[in-house]
């Protein structure tokens, strides 16, 4: 345990305290501009989510016999790392265009662009395409960026095109082998022997997925605001697929320097579908030697009952932070980080 007498200091300057609080209002204004509403929705939930690349924090509350009439209350909870389940339920409930700036919580997440806990701006816009979402964030992220995005300029490639352009391969199309060779010099193991992998233990999206964050996202967004559209159907997680060409996702990326700040999807509105998603992330969990999920059957309800049509994207505030403060690392733009919390 750490001396409570050495650490117990703020690890952020007064400084880039103030820039973060005129931040936060800069983003609150550029919402009421808008008229989208502002929510806030549980901390603890009762599911946790299904995605294999993301690991969900629990708790455990302490029994409480629940009172006449009242509902009981699971003793195990999850701390959400996004409240996107929650506001799908809203929106399903008639609530219109909606926003959040919360705290989420993710393990087996620490290093220079991560802490556990950190801040997401989440946003939900009825009627939007993926196209018209992009141009809201680079608006918002261009307004609390300020003059450190007055020279950059705005690209968009499609996932296809910055794959190529990065790696020589067609992500769509490139073999296991080929994806596998690009790859090597990364000593990547992966997960070894699980059922269906290449011969080193690893599947092809698991080659796509590495060569992403450690290859072609690391060089997007040099001087530039950099959208990557249309991810492969395979890593469509919430999102729609393309009706134009299935093969791929209506989802987005962006980064700035390398770094991924925003992720957003064409939201997938089918009950069916999603169901069936969460149940492949299971099976895919069980390849990885992961605990499996139970599914959140709320958020199921809620788009059986009917999730309008609409775009959403989570937005890292603290990345946002570090770019426009100058800060190296994720630490010097939070009060305490979970190390000294």
């Amino acid at each position: 345990m750490s001396d409570g007498a050495q650490d117990w200091r703020p690890a952020i300057s007064h400084e880039r305290l103030g820039a973060r609080a005129a931040l936060l209002a800069r983003a609150r204004e550029f919402f009421a501009a808008r008229t989208v509403l502002e929510v806030d929705t549980p901390l603890m939930v009762n599911a946790a989510v299904s995605d294999v690349h993301i690991e969900a924090a629990c708790v455990e509350l302490a029994a409480q016999p629940a009172a006449a009439g009242d509902a009981a209350v699971s003793r195990r909870l999850f701390l959400h790392t996004s409240p996107e389940y929650a506001m799908k339920r809203l929106l399903a409930a008639g609530s219109g265009d909606i926003y959040q700036i919360c705290h989420v919580v993710r393990g087996m997440e620490n290093g220079r662009l991560h802490n556990p806990e950190f801040t997401l701006i989440e946003w939900y816009r009825l009627g939007f395409s993926l196209e018209a979402l992009m141009d809201e964030v680079e608006a918002l992220v261009r307004a609390l960026l300020g003059d450190a995005a007055t020279t950059r300029a705005t690209e968009r490639l499609t996932y296809c095109e910055a794959f190529r352009r990065e790696t020589g391969l067609d992500p769509l199309s490139a073999t296991t082998a080929d994806l596998e060779r690009v790859a090597r010099p990364l000593a990547y193991s992966g997960a070894a022997g699980a059922p269906g992998a290449s011969a080193a233990g690893v599947d092809r999206d698991e080659w796509l997925e590495l060569l992403m964050g450690a290859v072609v996202g690391p060089r997007l967004g040099r001087g530039a605001l950099t959208f990557v559209h249309r991810y492969p159907a395979s890593q469509a997680a919430l999102a729609r697929l393309d009706p134009v060409d299935p093969r791929v996702a209506l989802r987005f990326e962006l980064y700035c320097e390398g770094i991924e700040l925003a992720n957003g999807f064409h939201e997938l509105t089918a009950a069916s579908e999603q169901r069936a998603r969460f149940a492949r992330d299971n099976e895919e969990r069980t390849r990885r030697a992961l605990p499996r999920v139970e599914a959140d059957e709320r958020l199921l309800a809620a788009l059986a009952a009917g999730l309008p049509q609409c775009a959403g994207v989570a937005l890292g505030f603290d990345r946002i932070v570090m770019l426009a403060s100058g800060a190296s690392h994720i630490e010097q733009v939070l009060p305490f980080p979970t190390a000294r919390a």
